[in-house]
C-alpha cells in the first residue's frame, strides 16, 4: 500500500477546469418512446445552456415557416456534422406571427443550418431574451432583424 499524499489546491483546480471544459453549450439528445400508450412520437432534444440550465425543445425541419404563427419561442436554428454533432448556427427570440422570421430562416439556411428547435416554456419575453442569452449564439430579435 502506498501513502500518496494529495494537494488539495491541485485536485479543487483540476475540479473548477473540468467544469469549466464542461460547461460549454451542448446538446443532449434525449431517448423517445415511440408509441408510448399511443401518443404520438414528437422529435425531441435537450441543450445545456452556459449557465449549466437546461432546456427541452422540440425538433421541426427548417422549412417549417408557420412555427412561431401563434406562440412565441426561442427558436435555435441548428447545423449537424457528419457525425450528427449538433451546433447552433443562430439564435432567435420570437413573438407570435413574428413577421421577420421567414428571412431569417433563409439567413439561417445560407449558415448552414438543416433543422430547428423550439423552446416554448418561457412566459415573459424578458425571460426569453435570458434564455436565448444563455444558449449562446448570434441572437435576434423580432423587430431587431439580423441573425
Amino acid at each position: 500500500m502506498s501513502n500518496r499524499s494529495i494537494s488539495w489546491a491541485a485536485a479543487l483546480r483540476e475540479l473548477k477546469s473540468d467544469r469549466a471544459a464542461r460547461s460549454a453549450i451542448r446538446e443532449e439528445r434525449l431517448r423517445t418512446s415511440a408509441g408510448l400508450r399511443r401518443a404520438p412520437v414528437l422529435a425531441m432534444s435537450a441543450w445545456r445552456g452556459l449557465s449549466g440550465r437546461r432546456y427541452v425543445v422540440v425538433i421541426q425541419p427548417l422549412d417549417t415557416v408557420d412555427l412561431v404563427a401563434e406562440d412565441p419561442a426561442v427558436v435555435l436554428a441548428v447545423r449537424r456534422s457528419e457525425q450528427g454533432q449538433a451546433s447552433i448556427a443562430a439564435v432567435r427570440v420570437c413573438q407570435g406571427g413574428d413577421p421577420g422570421f421567414l428571412g431569417w430562416l433563409a439567413a439561417c439556411a445560407t449558415r448552414g443550418a438543416c433543422e430547428l428547435h423550439a423552446y416554448r416554456l418561457a412566459e415573459t419575453g424578458p425571460e426569453r431574451a435570458a434564455i436565448a442569452a444563455d444558449l449562446g449564439g448570434p441572437i435576434a430579435t423580432a423587430g431587431a432583424g439580423g441573425v
